[in-house]
């Protein structure tokens, strides 16, 4: 078993050049980074041993995104661990937890990342906590990284209000929830920013009481920003990926950077679903060194070329069936 730091810091440095080379030859570097962390986390490799031999990275045993509540996965001794990002944990079921040795890799895929969906960083606005309010934030932590310190207004409406008022084509980028909590506080008031200007956000409603079609929250944006649907983007990740995936519009498909690939398979078999039909996302993130690069989700999507148009959660997404028997074999 090599889980030792030094192997990871290699294999860190082979695949961030990589990245930055394009991400060349994806399913060798994918089929390498599995074969790693088979061999340096215990678990994913007695959950490897279930599974039929990979013969292309589409065949990588996948972890379903529910074990990260049960097993700590890590692909480096747990005493070097130097950050754990949590989820929300509002399902019931306890919350997932993302292990780190070094954020150099993570911080590569979310800065690089949002330059390659075509993103602007210099005018970004955060409807976020920082990092140091919320440590436990993947995405405060990615917000760190891309937005000036003196522009987070989480919950300061009244600032960021006066704010947006002499800032020239801002980029907002916040959840769902933040964006309509400001929206509630406009009130009657609106803002019409100026042309250049978009809005991304991400996240859903956990936790929350609140429910909104996209469609609709598009049409706030509009309404209370003066933001048309073609200048909202939409964010998607999670606490347990190093990558994300960005859709541009109510309707729009979400691609990921180069490192990163999705299939949309069934959820009993695991097989890829055909064109046009509708199954669970399944993502590999090279870039997920630390923990296992081959995860299922539990979001529902359409198969759309490379791309996906993503449903929303599965209803049935908690561990019951082969997730439950995955993460008993990983435990």
């Amino acid at each position: 078993m090599r889980a030792n730091s030094i192997y990871y810091a290699e294999m860190e440095a082979e695949i961030t050049a990589w990245m930055l080379a394009g991400a060349p030859d994806f399913g060798a570097m994918a089929m390498r980074v599995a074969e790693f962390q088979r061999e340096a986390c215990a678990e994913y490799g007695r959950f490897w041993e279930t599974k039929p031999v990979p013969r292309e990275w589409q065949e990588i045993p996948a972890v379903p995104v529910e074990v990260f509540r049960r097993v700590a996965i890590r692909s480096f001794p747990a005493r070097e661990s130097v950050r754990t990002f949590r989820t929300s944990g509002t399902t019931g079921e306890g919350f997932g937890e993302h292990h780190f040795c070094s954020l150099a890799l993570y911080r590569e895929a979310a800065v690089a990342g949002w330059a390659e969906a075509g993103l602007p960083s210099e005018r970004l606005v955060a409807l976020l906590p920082k990092a140091e309010a919320a440590p436990h934030s993947s995405l405060s932590q990615m917000a760190d990284w891309i937005v000036p310190p003196e522009r987070f207004f989480f919950g300061d409406w009244e600032r960021l209000f006066g704010f947006l008022r002499e800032f020239e084509r801002p980029v907002l980028f916040g959840t769902a929830l933040a964006f309509l909590d400001f929206f509630d506080w406009l009130g009657d008031r609106r803002l019409t920013l100026g042309e250049g200007s978009l809005a991304v956000e991400t996240g859903g409603y956990k936790g929350s009481r609140r429910e909104m079609s996209k469609v609709d929250l598009y049409s706030l944006f509009g309404e209370k920003l003066g933001l048309p649907g073609q200048r909202i983007w939409n964010e998607y990740g999670m606490t347990e990926l190093s990558s994300q995936f960005y859709a541009r519009g109510a309707t729009g498909l979400h691609n990921g950077p180069p490192w990163a690939r999705v299939i949309v398979v069934e959820q009993e078999s695991g097989r890829e679903v055909a064109e046009g039909e509708t199954g669970v996302v399944q993502i590999f993130d090279a870039a997920n060194l630390g923990s296992v690069s081959a995860i299922r989700t539990g979001d529902l999507a359409i198969r759309r070329g490379d791309a996906f148009e993503l449903l929303g959660r599965d209803p049935a997404a908690l561990p019951r069936g082969c997730s439950r028997g995955a993460e008993e074999m990983l435990a």
